[in-house]
């Protein structure tokens, strides 16, 4: 039995590294209709729409109403799925907020008619609202109407041609490759000195001096707090690097670690206008250095402006990926679910101003962190009762198979692969976990254990659930699996020190099956609540049925055993 689970932990080891390589080599992000940049000076969140309410959502949306909400000082606008509850259904005093897991969207939650957590609930009397957190679901960059519906609309589009095509029997393509050399794998560039038409690229001295100072600054900036000080050195060295292998054992290279190391020291330094320019002046020296090369008659700097060239078209698309996706947990914690909470008490106009939560997966870790938040700091968290399903702030005690993502804690590795488009890669694979010879049938076990989903369930929860996940996210939450589990992007506040000091009920519930949050990894949390105002349940029998990670959820037995559960439990505090 270990052997085979030791064989099954490698071939998901083996498949899941060979997808972050063609993932950091080919991935381009869906280009979307043009955004303007807003800035929103107020602290209240605002919804662009009558009522807070967009007209003819996409179709992709299954909710009653579709609202969008704010960020302020962000043009971000945040998805809100919203269920009334029916005539019928028994009043409440709390509307429900539903967080989803780590590069989810709501459809998670509402996956058919009767399959649907947020239906259910809303049938049970609960005013029932999903909150998409930024990057993913129909949450878009936008700053009017006009813009949030073109956007989304193009989004749920996109959605449902990766549907399509699957179901035609077309294995969805991972997006088409940014250049010819991808995004400087471990294993280096490879270079081209013609563009797409065959036709020699012009060598421009003056293009190739800015795009270098450019980049140079904007790593002197920190990616605008994207990168620590080590982290910079090393994205920085990274480039140096390339560039001195086009210039390796030749008379240029000792001219070339000069100017290197000048370069480096100015990176190390607070920006100014001083350094802006000594910064353009040392670019000019490189390229200077590179075109001297050029004209020797030494092989190797054959096409050398072109190598550079596209050397650094390579390593400006890198970086503009690091700052497209330049957000992390805590931009989650302390910006995203607060503003949709604030929006929902406007919205709901509740007496006491408290709401009730559900979170999975990574929603459960937000709510476990903002309760950890609030007791440490001695503020009131507004929320009369949550449950968690399958979250845990420490996973170092069980084998779960987000062991995975530690290569990406690593700030190397992290730089190399500045997202994970978990959605594409997922898409990708369907046909080969879902079809003979099943040669990547290990994943669904994932998400659902055996029999527990209906297959067309299943397939749409694969093809329409998952989104991109920035590596700066992976990097903070990979803390989980490190003594005193997840901590803060300063490393210094870890949340499960101040659990304790909460005073809302939680109910966490755990699947018996789960390969992600394992029981034990559920329990280690749970464990750090007052006894009285803590509820563990952990669902699935030693014959059968078990329960996986999203079985919790949608699983075909979750309506008849865990619903009732949840809806008990908050009905007692309600």
């Amino acid at each position: 039995m270990c052997s085979l689970h030791f064989h099954f932990q490698m071939q998901i080891q083996s498949d899941f590294r060979s997808a972050l390589q063609i993932a950091s080599s080919t991935f381009r992000p869906f280009s979307l209709p043009r955004r303007l940049v807003f800035s929103n000076s107020t602290t209240r969140p605002r919804a662009f729409s009558n009522n807070a309410i967009v007209p003819d959502k996409p179709s992709i949306c299954t909710a009653d109403e579709l609202h969008y909400v704010s960020l302020p000082n962000s043009d971000w606008r945040l998805a809100l799925w919203r269920y009334h509850p029916p005539p019928q259904a028994p009043p409440r005093n709390h509307p429900l907020l539903l967080l989803s897991g780590v590069g989810t969207n709501a459809i998670g939650y509402d996956l058919s008619p009767g399959s649907s957590f947020a239906r259910y609930m809303s049938g049970q009397g609960f005013d029932t609202w999903i909150l998409e957190v930024r990057g993913a679901g129909l949450s878009v960059q936008a700053s009017n109407f006009k813009e949030i519906k073109e956007t989304a609309d193009a989004v749920s589009e996109q959605m449902e041609a990766v549907a399509s095509s699957v179901t035609n029997g077309v294995s969805p393509p991972l997006q088409q490759p940014t250049n010819a050399s991808g995004s400087l794998p471990e294993s280096g560039i490879s270079f081209l000195g013609e563009d797409s038409v065959g036709i020699p690229r012009a060598w421009d001295e003056s293009k190739l001096v800015t795009k270098l100072t450019e980049i140079f600054m904007r790593l002197s900036e920190r990616l605008s707090g994207f990168l620590s000080d080590g982290q910079s050195r090393l994205i920085s060295a990274k480039l140096f690097d390339q560039i001195s292998k086009l210039l390796e054992d030749s008379q240029l290279s000792e001219r070339f670690e000069e100017v290197r190391a000048k370069l480096s020291n100015l990176l190390e330094k607070q920006q100014n206008y001083g350094i802006a320019n000594q910064i353009r002046d040392l670019s000019q020296r490189l390229v200077n250095i590179i075109e001297e090369g050029q004209r020797s008659v030494s092989p190797q700097f054959i096409d050398m402006h072109e190598r550079l060239s596209s050397t650094i078209e390579d390593f400006q698309k890198q970086l503009d990926l690091i700052v497209k996706y330049d957000w992390d947990f805590d931009h989650y914690l302390e910006e995203d679910v607060p503003a949709a909470m604030e929006y929902i008490r406007a919205q709901t106009k509740t007496k006491d101003g408290k709401l009730l939560a559900v979170g999975h997966s990574m929603g459960g870790i937000l709510l476990y962190a903002m309760l950890s938040r609030c007791g440490f700091e001695g503020k009131e968290p507004r929320l009369k009762a949550v449950v968690t399903l399958a979250s845990s702030l420490d996973y170092t005690s069980s084998n779960s198979t987000l062991k995975l993502l530690l290569p990406l804690a690593d700030p190397a590795q992290a730089l190399n692969v500045p997202v994970v488009p978990l959605g594409t890669l997922l898409a990708a694979a369907y046909p080969l976990s879902s079809q003979p010879p099943y040669v990547l049938a290990w994943l669904n076990n994932l998400i659902s254990a055996d029999d527990m989903m209906h297959p067309d369930l299943l397939k749409k929860l694969v093809l329409n659930n998952f989104c991109t996940i920035p590596a700066k996210l992976i990097l903070q939450l990979t803390t989980a699996f490190r003594e005193r589990g997840l901590c803060d992007r300063s490393g210094k506040f870890f949340y499960k020190d101040h659990l304790h000091k909460g005073n809302v009920p939680v109910l966490a519930i755990a699947g018996d099956q789960d390969l992600i949050c394992p029981p034990e990894a559920v329990e280690e949390t749970v464990k750090l609540f007052a006894e009285n105002l803590v509820t563990y349940k952990v669902f699935g029998e030693p014959q059968g049925p078990h329960y996986a990670h999203y079985d919790l959820v949608g699983g075909r037995l979750a309506v008849e055993q865990v619903y009732p559960c949840i809806v008990q439990f908050l009905c007692q505090y309600d």
